[in-house]
């Protein structure tokens, strides 16, 4: 594994093949590949997107479940690899993971995704809830497994991704299961769209706006956190609807809550007072 500031880069060495910058390790476990496609719930109509293909553990089993697989996967020797197996519903595509174009049709996630890219290919998967994306197994390094699905949340975006997704961890798999065998644990999360978003779709960049400022520092409680936003007498009327009593960080307010707070601001506190974000601000690099 290279240094930070090279993990997106993709070169080739003499060979032609592509270096291992990104933290790719291999599951070998058969069991428990079969035991991620059957967490997925695959449909005989499904697109499925796999990121990250390898040399097609998971990928042999979905071609045999779904209507299309699209096996992402950037080295060429896994290339050869995946073109051997001749799976007949499945589109092999040499590209970087985080340069691929999503499709624009409802789509499945069934990856065990590289651990160093792992934040940048849930926000290229999650940011956007409009998009195709309608649910997802992806096996990662276990500590981001447990921060994306923590009821004690620090980051404006795994709050975003709660108003249109139920992220669930599921269970730990052990790093003896992958080759290389990483330093730490793996865990399995899914990702199911809900059938009622808490915020609508289209005031998404609002909505983000507002926890991006409220979680500068997760550990204020709520008055200090929003008082850029609401009045004292207004966080007395969103605390009531809240039902907090004692003080609590915006850290740990529930996904529910945030949803309240959101309501409660667009009825209440007047536009020029909302903290938007603009959509370039959203990008998964």
């Amino acid at each position: 594994m290279t240094k930070r500031r090279n993990k997106h880069k993709y070169t080739k060495t003499i060979d032609g093949n592509f270096p291992n910058y990104s933290g790719q390790h291999l599951l070998h476990n058969k069991r428990i590949a079969k035991d991620i496609v059957n967490n997925a719930y695959i449909l005989e109509s499904d697109l499925v997107l796999e990121l990250g293909a390898g040399k097609g553990a998971l990928t042999n089993i979905l071609n045999n479940q779904a209507r299309k697989i699209l096996a992402v996967e950037y080295d060429q020797k896994f290339i050869r690899k995946l073109q051997q197996l001749e799976m007949k519903n499945t589109v092999v595509i040499q590209q970087d993971i985080l340069k691929v174009s999503l499709p624009r049709e409802p789509f499945v996630v069934v990856s065990n995704i590289p651990y160093a890219i792992t934040t940048p290919i849930m926000k290229m998967l999650l940011n956007k809830p409009s998009s195709g994306f309608q649910r997802g197994v992806i096996v990662m390094e276990k500590g981001a497994a447990k921060r994306f699905t923590s009821n004690f949340v620090k980051d404006p975006y795994v709050i975003a991704w709660r108003m249109w997704f139920d992220i669930r961890y599921v269970k730990e798999i052990s790093r003896k299961n992958f080759s290389p065998p990483p330093r730490v644990d793996s865990a399995m999360i899914t990702i199911d769209r809900k059938a009622q978003p808490i915020v609508p779709y289209n005031d998404y960049l609002i909505f983000w706006g507002l926890v991006d400022y409220a979680l500068k520092n997760p550990q204020l409680p709520i008055e200090l956190a929003l008082k850029g936003i609401f009045t004292p007498p207004q966080l007395k009327h969103l605390k009531r609807g809240l039902r907090i009593k004692n003080e609590v960080t915006v850290a740990n307010l529930s996904e529910q809550q945030w949803g309240i707070i959101f309501e409660t601001m667009k009825q209440h506190v007047p536009k020029f007072r909302w903290q938007t974000i603009k959509k370039n601000k959203l990008t998964y690099f």
